[in-house]
């Protein structure tokens, strides 16, 4: 739906001069509570929702209810809600027009009543906002005044005034050019023809930025709060990224041709973070993994299964054609604290879930080509649903995760029905867990209990109707990344590359000989770390996995590794769980009680071209050290590698750093960086690379594969004094 403007009216208008104004003003300052009686996140903490609360109950499908959150500082009486904000009824709100320069235009033909909960309700004569010209401007007059705006563009049409919002608009709008405005706009109204997609990003933005549970300082202002926000480089990087996306104009929008495509998915989880106290102060910082898993939802009855998945589906919507994705991947989670005097505690919890809410993404063509089969890069801001976990009954244990920019690497695809045939991507999201009190029937927000930084690796391949393990079988490289929490080194990483030979198949089964050459990290009891190069050999076995579906079972793409597989359906395979693209050509596991640990292993066929000079591969992955008196991971995010010659390549990237100071027990992060690392490398025909900085003790070895545009990469860092492991996926950037 459209919105369109109303002319000639006053550019500065306060809501005393709209229609409803004076009544609406004069109705909400009789209300005995200033603060209003929204409903609030602190106390509706549930498992189908993102950490956002929501509240359009009553509301005309023109209007929009406005919710004021100011810090702390500006209404210490406020009703406290996440994040160190108290809600708040404004004293004055304007709605108007604005531009790339952030002037106040036109006004707009709205109404302005109060609701039953004393706030105030926006009605547009017109039709809803759906792009980011059109501002809600809320004012505040306590403790000498604070003024912010929000879009009104919003998904959920509970708008939130609060400093997320206000850095949305001075810090988007406010760094376009004018021709960059004129852009965006332009898809907004759908002057090229009504294709473009991505006008919708706006409403997705506005509501997405207040799921990020991000505190703000108590005594903040305004100033000092915009400034905690952007040096907070997974938001600042995550609203600019949204920004950026919506830039693209509607050349560059498309969808897939099928009308679903099922994927498997396999996702790791390499986080950092910190234990707290009940003051809420650091107890000791903490590495976890995580790795997806099949789920059995009739109690091990082996009757129903939940298979970690990612959606994608064509819908129409506004007359147009719309990709939406969704995922639910159920994970099993392992930890260790470590503690300033060297205190080890591991733990294994309770199987939960990594599930988006299913939103519209844009699927971006490789070239300019005409030929909508090319590959493409899936782009998308995601929001995560909440969930609970039941560790005892007195204390259910609340998890939250920040929204990511979501850009991935998509195949061409096999036909025009068909939706690509896998998906890659890595992202950076922090998140909390947090006690829930069960107040009167509903979950109420109590102390955090963690603070935690993920770096998430996803690759999800298309499921087949019914897969031949016959297509299996031959040579492939192989990287991998894994973690061991226990043992006489309480805390040990280990990064590989190399060989998988596949043999025949026998009743569904193939031999797997793996040969790689590894890069271990380790941590002892006593603290000191030490770094160690290697080589392993395993003989292992592949198993066509049985799936057992609503009106069928087949073979379906997913695998079993293991070193024998007694049950190659519905039990746990003693090494992991993984998937084969439909073609046979990409192996991708989850390591789970291997004997490499928790991980990931990405496996992959000779490629069917050359590497190219002056070829671009968007790197995106994960690193980690450790040190005698520090911990820290980095998420590579958005960096670029450039085969620059036969010989040389260059790495220029923006990385997000979490540190632990052990001794200080603190977790501090995540801070933004820029990298860049100039390489020697080598490649052969048969897919294996090897890249080795001149500058540092940096190497990356693996191989690509594909028509060349795909590359992963293990990670070794040899530096005594900053000794690193880590993955990275390469995919080629469209030219």
């Amino acid at each position: 739906m459209n919105f369109k403007l109303a002319s000639l009216l006053s550019a500065s208008v306060v809501i005393a001069a709209c229609g409803g104004g004076d009544s609406a003003i004069d109705g909400a300052r009789d209300i005995p509570n200033r603060f209003g009686n929204t409903v609030n996140a602190l106390d509706d903490f549930s498992t189908g929702s993102t950490g956002d609360s929501s509240n359009a109950k009553g509301l005309k499908e023109n209007e929009v209810r406005v919710t004021m959150e100011v810090p702390a500082y500006f209404a210490p009486n406020g009703k406290p809600t996440r994040r160190n904000l108290r809600i708040v009824v404004p004293d004055r709100i304007q709605v108007y027009t604005t531009n790339h320069s952030l002037q106040k235009l036109d006004n707009v033909d709205h109404t302005i009543d109060t609701g039953d909960d004393g706030h105030f309700i926006v009605g547009f004569n017109n039709g809803l906002p759906i792009g980011p010209d059109v501002v809600i401007e809320a004012t505040w007059n306590s403790h000498g005044g604070i003024t912010m705006k929000a879009l009104a563009a919003d998904s959920d049409r509970d708008v939130k005034v609060n400093p997320f919002s206000h850095y949305v608009v001075e810090e988007t709008l406010g760094k376009y050019q004018a021709n960059d405005f004129q852009t965006v706009m332009d898809c907004v109204n759908d002057t090229g023809g009504g294709l473009c997609l991505n006008k919708y990003v706006w409403a997705t933005l506005a509501d997405q930025v207040h799921d990020f549970e991000i505190d703000i300082p108590t005594g903040a202002n305004l100033a000092t709060a915009l400034a905690g926000l952007k040096d907070r480089a997974d938001f600042a990087t995550y609203v600019d990224g949204i920004a950026q996306y919506a830039r693209l104009n509607e050349s560059t929008s498309g969808s897939i041709k099928a009308s679903s495509a099922d994927y498997n998915s396999v996702f790791f989880g390499l986080e950092l973070g910190e234990t707290l106290q009940s003051d809420g102060t650091s107890a000791a910082g903490q590495w976890g993994l995580r790795s997806t898993q099949e789920e059995d939802l009739t109690n091990n009855n082996a009757e129903a299964f939940l298979y970690p998945a990612l959606t994608l589906t064509t819908f129409d919507a506004f007359g147009l054609s719309v990709t939406s994705l969704a995922t639910d991947m159920p994970y099993d989670r392992q930890t260790v604290t470590h503690t300033p005097d060297n205190q080890f505690a591991t733990k294994a919890w309770l199987r939960n879930s990594h599930s988006s809410s299913p939103g519209a993404a844009t699927l971006t063509p490789k070239s300019s080509s005409d030929d909508d089969l090319q590959p493409a890069r899936l782009l998308s801001g995601r929001a995560l649903y909440q969930s609970i976990t039941y560790p005892d009954d007195s204390q259910p244990i609340g998890w939250t995760r920040n929204p990511y920019y979501f850009d991935a690497y998509t195949t061409k695809p096999s036909n025009a029905e068909t939706g690509p045939n896998r998906v890659l991507a890595s992202y950076f999201s922090a998140g909390k867990a947090i006690a829930l009190s069960n107040q009167d029937g509903q979950l109420k927000r109590s102390n955090t209990l963690e603070n935690h930084y993920l770096s998430a690796f996803e690759l999800h391949l298309l499921r087949s109707k019914d897969f031949d393990l016959a297509k299996v079988p031959g040579d492939f490289n192989l990287v991998y990344l894994s973690g061991r929490f226990g043992g006489p080194d309480p805390i040990v990483f280990e990064t590989g590359s190399g060989t998988l030979n596949a043999g025949n198949v026998t009743d569904n089964e193939l031999s797997a000989s793996i040969s790689a050459n590894t890069f271990t990290l380790s941590r002892a009891a006593n603290g000191a770390t030490s770094f160690i190069s290697g080589t392993d050999s395993q003989a292992l076995k592949i198993a066509n996995r049985r799936s057992k579906l609503s009106n069928e079972t087949l073979f379906m793409g997913r695998l079993s590794l293991c070193s024998t597989c007694p049950d190659t359906d519905y039990t746990k395979p003693d090494s992991g769980q993984g998937a084969a693209s439909p073609d046979g050509t990409l192996l991708v596991f989850n390591l789970d009680d291997s004997s490499w640990g928790d991980g990931i292993l990405i496996a992959g066929n000779k490629p069917s071209a050359s590497l190219q000079t002056d070829a671009r591969y968007r790197i995106q992955g994960a690193l980690l050290s450790m040190t005698d008196s520090a911990n820290e991971l980095q998420q590579l995010n958005g960096g670029v590698l450039t085969f620059n010659s036969s010989t040389e390549a260059t790495l220029t990237a923006t990385q997000f750093n979490v540190s632990h100071s052990v001794s200080e027990r603190q977790v501090t992060g995540p801070e933004g960086s820029d990298i860049t690392e100039i390489f020697n490398y080598t490649s052969t025909p048969e897919g294996s690379l090897a890249l080795t900085s001149i500058t540092s003790g940096l190497q990356l070895d693996g191989f690509y594969t594909g028509d060349a545009d795909q590359v992963f990469l293990a990670i070794k860092d040899t530096s005594r004094t900053n000794p690193r492991a880590g993955l990275l996926l390469a995919t080629r950037i469209p030219e």
